[in-house]
């Protein structure tokens, strides 16, 4: 008796294309002995590995114990027929090529044959020699090309999964750097405008909050919110000094130009993506609630969310913060006169969460703003966000104290 042959398939290993010999295994089903033992020696002399069972029940067993390419299977057998054999063997091995010998010229056996072990070919008894061997060695090949395929569809997915992994952590990357520099540029601003330093910061934290009171829980509407509050004057930066840093009331002209640094804000965003959507809170954050703001005239829910938010938090910094004209107020008059504007400047629904939240969670986030502000000016540079995100954990733990010291090792997150 020959010894079983292999053949050399295509298999693709983790760092690409591989071969391996694998040996060609057939499993013969058929009740009748005689027939059984013709079948078996004649795929033995083709060189293949054969298990030859006259009970097709023994036969699934033999399916549980290793794997077989393809199956051959009589169709008339007692207790079980070859359709229904190889409908349980297919539940047992989905990707075996099935094979039908039957001796019954019934079309809808066949057809029965078909719908239920999806039978790669069905054969006539007696068989052509020729034509058995034929099918049985296409049978191998389709097995051996599915096998390839499946391999390869797998390693496909696999680096399509790792290009996705990478393209994240670009993203971040980009994400983590442009934010740095914004932040910069945000920084640059508060100290141009001396009358309002840190307000950008104070005010996005203070906005955030406020946003997660009315309960805005998703961190990515979160984020949205507190970076386009972060940025809301950035188009300042397209407004002349002799504007901006005028210390007397501005003439039409002059307003004119100012009124124009949310849509220069707006356009400036609009060419990073990840800040498309926070770009409608610069381009809105100047809308009143009713309609008598700019630059379009916006008014009640026209206005985005994240704008409404911005509206509250921004004068509440306005009220409780130092100009060189007046003194900070106390929270309690800041919170009188949020109320006043309610329903006129500001959004009523947006106030009524303001005012649910307890004091000591504005003289914290002022806190943590001032804790980042000086050090930066210890360092000469503004800290990356990963810095600001290690302030404000600290503070969640109540580590961080407005009065207190910096309970960070500070001197390890620099280097």
């Amino acid at each position: 008796m020959p010894e079983p042959r292999s053949r050399g398939w295509v298999f693709m290993s983790e760092d690409g294309v591989s071969m391996r010999s694998e040996v060609e295994r057939l499993l013969v089903v058929d009740d009748e002995g005689p027939i059984l033992h013709a079948l078996q020696r004649t795929f033995e002399a083709a060189g293949y590995e054969v298990t030859a069972c006259l009970d097709p029940a023994e036969a699934l067993d033999r399916l549980k114990e290793k794997e077989f390419q393809v199956l051959s299977a009589d169709y008339m057998m007692p207790g079980m027929t070859g359709a229904e054999f190889l409908a349980r063997a297919r539940a047992l091995q989905p990707e075996t090529i099935r094979i039908l010998i039957t001796a019954a010229h019934d079309f809808s056996a066949a057809v029965d044959a078909i719908n239920n072990g999806e039978i790669f070919r069905i054969l006539a008894k007696p068989w052509n020699r020729v034509e058995l061997l034929g099918t049985v060695r296409q049978a191998f090949d389709t097995y051996a090309l599915r096998e390839k395929n499946r391999q390869l569809t797998d390693l496909v997915k696999k680096q399509n999964g790792e290009l996705a992994d990478l393209n994240r952590g670009l993203e971040k990357l980009v994400q983590e750097r442009t934010t740095n520099l914004l932040d910069g540029m945000v920084a640059v601003l508060d100290y141009r405008d001396t009358e309002t330093q840190w307000h950008s910061r104070r005010v996005s934290r203070f906005t955030r909050r406020i946003a997660e009171q009315l309960g805005v829980c998703d961190e990515r509407d979160l984020r949205t919110i507190e970076m386009g509050s972060l940025l809301h004057d950035i188009g300042k930066i397209g407004v002349r000094d002799a504007v901006l840093l005028k210390p007397g009331p501005l003439d039409q002209e002059e307003w004119v130009e100012m009124r124009e640094h949310p849509r220069l804000g707006w356009a400036l965003l609009q060419r990073i993506e990840f800040l498309r959507e926070a770009s409608e809170i610069v381009l809105q954050h100047q809308e009143r609630y009713d309609g008598s703001g700019y630059p379009a005239g916006l008014k009640g829910e026209a206005i985005v969310l994240g704008a409404r938010l911005f509206a509250v938090a921004d004068t509440y910094d306005a009220i409780t913060s130092d100009r060189p004209y007046r003194r900070a107020q106390p929270h309690a008059a800041a919170v009188t006169e949020i109320q006043r504007v309610s329903g006129t400047q500001l959004d009523p629904r947006v106030v009524h969460a303001f005012c649910a939240v307890p004091e000591t969670d504005w003289v914290r986030i002022r806190g943590e703003v001032e804790q980042i502000s000086l050090l930066e000016a210890q360092w000469g540079w503004t800290p990356p966000r990963r810095v600001f995100d290690l302030i404000r954990d600290a503070a969640d733990q109540k580590a961080i104290r407005a009065d207190g010291p910096l309970p960070l090792d500070l001197a390890i997150v620099k280097a």
